[in-house]
């Protein structure tokens, strides 16, 4: 019995041995492991326990002008944090730093008393603030540099530079488009702690620099885009429109030069203004175009051979499609016209002809290279695609003659500056972009925007041109004419939509153009949402688009054709008559030996082209538009979309 006894406590004995040396073998591989094989990764998790970070932001990149000028730029600036597990009496604390950064207490004391690491008190706090705080000798209270936006020149191009965030992210426009290549990665100010989080005298401290942003160049040109913010103000505030927006681009790179709405805002002052003053209505905000549009109808039906430079036109005032009557704004209709007289009087049945002409499908095909109803691809956020029907046997006839004038679809004005592009480059179609160039610390970069295109063939492009060219010489446009300038362009009157029908008494006016009409380096757009008065597109737009030439052609440096320059000699003064009756003005000018067309039945003048006290040669044209309202045209005619 004990010799079973001795070899049972033999055999546990040696058990015991090879587990604890089976132990010691782990323990030294564990050791190994940490100590050899990791040793790197457990300091640098040890470390990291003991380090507090506090983020900086990096210095914002610059946004440029396409001449260098600075529009947005980031400076200096002060941040205070806290240390919660350092600060030492948290309510007085609280009390001392709400009293000098003008904060809440309640809010203060929340901040300092959070189980936390770190917390934000206030960012962008000025330097007197800063020393305040400093001088202090808050436990737990600190500084930090935390740049902000500053803004040099003031308020130019707000609605397309947009809002920075607190945290330095971009909110909106180009600033959130090209956010992350503006915001740069963020540096860190680090200090050792010990377990309570408090930090240890004598410690590791340091600072680690982030790496500042990108920097913009912009397309935008300061000097334009101050002309075209004066004038947008300007029209608003002379024809009591409710909204306007000008828009300038180069037709041969689809750079933008200047972009403006009206009422704007001050991008220093934001919160003061309305938030829909913020947006940058030329990408994000669609209509429907009206006569501007009948340009793009004319392009695309010389390009499908639906019409010729040599066709004529018999208009009686209106034209029947599917039991729906389009009627021409002019009364009784303007007769025999060849193809460059329909688009000089902007004759509504020739283009609602050329709708139905070209059918659904080819012009939905047709409209689709030029963008409309898709988004183009421009360099902005929230940019809308606009809206065209697809073809199908729902879609009635009506629809594609409503849309050869301008009704019927939206789309936004830039979409339609691009397509008045095309035609001003000899059919090459460039989407408009706002960013020339982005400056990284690997080189410079272009935008990532679709590549230019032919959408139709040079000779149809310059057959529209001279047919745009007409319209400022002897059609609406008049008024938008430069003496040295030879300005290409068409004007529009559209309805509004209200409760699915079009309005009797709303309307979007505007103008679509470029000069010189032979070799283009400047398109424009005016767009002006519910004119009071006289909302007629050649009286209250035209006027608009010659300011703009006047004042952008000499910068441009392209100097006036002497044989463009008007000659005054034996030329006569038109005389004023707004306000008169038809027939006593009809009569007035007459009698002074003007050629006379009356637009609209109304009984009272309220506009006349060319204006009066303007000097031309006898016999001159004189379009008198009458307080009618000519929208009753058109306002029967169903709206595709029925909103």
């Amino acid at each position: 019995m004990s010799r079973v006894s001795n070899r049972l406590v033999s055999r546990r004995i040696v058990i015991l041995m090879f587990a604890i040396i089976l132990g010691i073998l782990g323990l030294t591989a564990r050791l190994v492991y940490i100590q050899l094989l990791h040793n790197q990764f457990f300091q640098t998790k040890a470390m990291n326990q003991r380090l507090q970070a506090i983020p900086i932001d990096a210095r914002r990149g610059t946004i440029f002008d396409r001449n260098g000028i600075p529009l947005a730029m980031s400076v200096s600036a002060n941040a205070i944090y806290a240390v919660p597990a350092q600060v030492r009496e948290k309510a007085k604390s609280a009390r001392l730093v709400a009293d000098i950064l003008d904060l809440d207490y309640d809010f203060v004391l929340n901040r300092v008393s959070k189980r936390s690491s770190s917390e934000w008190i206030k960012k962008r706090v000025s330097t007197k603030e800063a020393q305040a705080i400093l001088s202090l000798e808050l436990p737990g209270i600190g500084v930090v540099e935390n740049p902000e936006r500053f803004y040099p020149y003031g308020s130019i191009a707000p609605q397309i530079l947009g809002l920075v965030g607190i945290d330095n992210q971009g909110l909106e426009g180009i600033e959130l488009y090209y956010d992350e290549y503006l915001r740069g990665v963020k540096g860190e100010v680090i200090f050792e702690r010990d377990a309570i989080g408090r930090e240890i005298e004598g410690g590791v401290r340091g600072y680690f620099q982030g790496e500042n942003g990108a920097d913009l160049v912009l397309t935008i040109d300061y000097y334009i885009q101050q002309i075209a913010q004066r004038e947008v103000e300007r029209v608003v505030r002379e024809t009591g429109s409710r909204l306007a927006v000008i828009a300038i681009t180069e037709p041969k790179t689809g750079n933008i030069l200047a972009t403006a709405s009206y009422p704007s805002y001050d991008i220093l002052n934001f919160m003061d203004f309305p938030v829909q003053n913020r947006r940058n209505i030329a990408v994000t905000d669609t209509y429907e175009p009206g006569s501007t549009f009948k340009a793009i109808t004319a392009a695309i039906a010389l390009d499908t051979g639906v019409a010729t430079p040599n066709a004529s036109f018999f208009d009686p005032g209106y034209i029947n499609v599917s039991g729906w009557t389009i009627r021409c704004w002019h009364r009784g209709g303007h007769g025999s016209q060849s193809f460059v007289e329909t688009l000089e009087n902007s004759c509504n049945p020739y283009y609602a002809k050329l709708g139905m002409d070209l059918g659904g499908q080819r012009f939905y095909e047709y409209l689709k290279r030029y963008n409309f109803g898709s988004k183009m691809g421009i360099d902005f956020p929230g940019e809308a695609p606009g809206r065209v029907r697809t073809p199908s046997a729902r879609i009635p006839l009506v629809t594609w003659a409503n849309i050869g004038f301008g009704q019927g679809m939206t789309l936004t004005p830039m979409q339609l500056l691009a397509g008045f592009g095309a035609i001003a480059n000899d059919g090459v179609y460039s989407v408009p972009h706002y960013v020339k160039e982005i400056h990284t610390v690997d080189g410079i970069i272009g935008p990532a925007i679709p590549k230019a295109r032919q959408i139709m063939e040079a000779e149809i492009a310059h057959m529209t041109r001279d047919a745009l060219r007409s319209v400022i010489e002897n059609g609406s446009g008049r008024r938008a004419d430069v003496a040295g300038y030879e300005v290409a362009g068409k004007t529009g009157t559209a309805q509004l939509v209200e409760n699915g029908r079009y309005s009797h008494s709303k309307t979007v006016t505007s103008f679509a153009g470029f000069a010189p009409a032979t070799d283009p380096v400047m398109a424009g757009i005016v767009v002006m949402w519910e004119p009071q008065g006289a909302f007629f597109g050649g009286i209250i737009a035209s006027p608009v688009f010659g300011r703009l030439v006047e004042q952008i052609m000499p910068y441009l440096g392209v100097a006036p054709q002497a044989n463009t320059v008007k000659d005054d000699r034996n030329q006569v003064s038109i005389p004023d008559v707004a306000g008169l009756s038809s027939m006593d003005a009809e009569k007035t000018l007459k009698d002074r030996g003007f050629k006379v067309d009356r637009i609209g039945e109304g009984s009272r003048i309220i506009g006349q082209v060319p204006a009066a006290g303007v000097h031309v040669n006898p016999g001159t044209l004189v379009l008198i538009y009458t307080d009618l309202d000519y929208l009753h045209s058109f306002s029967d005619i169903p709206n595709p979309f029925g909103v």
